[in-house]
């Protein structure tokens, strides 16, 4: 049965609080019409530090599309490596076991993927399978952990590494003045997350069953507007209200296993906003220390895309994690709107097992 290990995060260096995002506001939009709602929807993020991958003075210059994805390619080459060696690390794998390369990011991009560079300079080997996610924004850490799964689940003895790169400040627009705007400038961060899910061995979370759900219709609330200046984020007012119909769907998937959903051990889900995760709770009737960890990966560094269910994943790990055995459930949301949904069990111990065999 495939494991989901132990993940390993980095942050920049770079950090911004909440009270300087609001006097940025403050002194960037005076003349806003809808200032204080701006401001009040940023203070109720509950965002208190996030974290850039340059000085703000430079964050808040648009020196051109051309030169942000320049500096994506450079920040991803210098963070991405050392966080998939911790990850290999903490799976007991180096980079020759590794099967496929899962890497995911919105916030930029390469062709030739950034697999094929990790593949030519990291020791992976050349037959090792390359999947790209580029267009599932907050959810593809939760598709990148079931398609991991898939893969393990066709070969049973393969490995995968999954890697997500997020530097949402390089998408900052200035000239973009909506509210649902201002609102992400207040409410996303970036971070690198690396994490392994092995066919056989490892210990951590058991993976036991995956699915996704779309709701109908909703194409439009969270999209980019692709123009001259690059990537234009663009968020509907109603998107937080969107567990009312994402709920069901992770109910029904636990109701496959006979699992009662409002009765599990554990819950890593995206932390898109401070609603999302109140909402979650009312409609799925369970506890908010719950969701605990999304809570605390809100607070200490915004919204980090795809590698927050990595990041809460990780404080979970940290924290000790569940009785041996127990169940609980993994759930990345994004454009779609989509869930992608991971049900699965906490090991303690690690399974017997003969070593890694290369798959192809």
């Amino acid at each position: 049965m495939a494991t989901l290990c132990r993940p390993a995060i980095a942050v920049p260096e770079y950090v911004i609080t909440r009270e300087q995002t609001l006097d940025l506001a403050r002194e960037l939009h005076a003349d806003h019409p809808q200032l204080k709602l701006a401001l009040r929807l940023i203070g109720n993020t509950g965002v208190q530090t996030r974290h850039l991958v340059q000085p703000i003075e430079d964050t808040l210059r648009h020196p051109g599309f051309t030169a942000r994805n320049a500096r994506y390619e450079a920040e991803a080459k210098n963070g991405v490596p050392e966080a998939a060696l911790r990850a290999l690390a903490h799976a007991e794998l180096t980079p020759r076991d590794i099967d496929m390369i899962i890497y995911v990011s919105c916030t930029g991009f390469m062709m030739p993927s950034m697999t094929a560079w990790l593949i030519n300079t990291m020791g992976f080997r050349s037959e090792t399978r390359q999947l790209p996610i580029a267009q599932l924004g907050c959810a593809a850490g939760g598709a990148a952990i079931n398609r991991a799964h898939d893969f393990c689940t066709a070969y049973p003895r393969a490995n995968v590494l999954i890697l997500c790169c997020e530097f949402c400040s390089l998408l900052y627009q200035p000239t973009d003045l909506a509210v649902g705007n201002l609102l992400s400038n207040g409410l996303f961060g970036d971070a690198i997350a690396a994490a392994v899910v092995r066919g056989r061995g490892g210990k951590g979370v058991r993976l036991d069953h995956n699915g996704s759900h779309l709701v109908p219709d909703t194409e439009e609330w969270i999209s980019y507007a692709v123009r001259d200046t690059g990537f234009h984020f663009q968020l509907d007012k109603r998107v937080p209200g969107t567990m009312a119909d994402l709920a069901p769907a992770l109910r029904a998937l636990a109701e496959l296993r006979d699992w009662n959903v409002s009765d599990l051990a554990f819950y890593i889900v995206h932390a898109g906003g401070p609603r999302i995760l109140d909402d979650l709770c009312t409609h799925l009737n369970v506890p908010p220390e719950m969701f605990r960890y999304s809570r605390a990966t809100l607070t200490e560094r915004g919204n980090i895309a795809s590698a927050v269910v990595f990041d809460a994943l990780g404080r979970f790990f940290d924290d000790g994690g569940a009785d041996h055995a127990a169940p609980g459930l993994i759930a990345g949301f994004g454009p779609g709107i989509t869930a992608e949904i991971t049900l699965g069990t906490w090991s303690r111990t690690e399974e017997p097992d003969r070593p890694p065999v290369p798959v192809g």
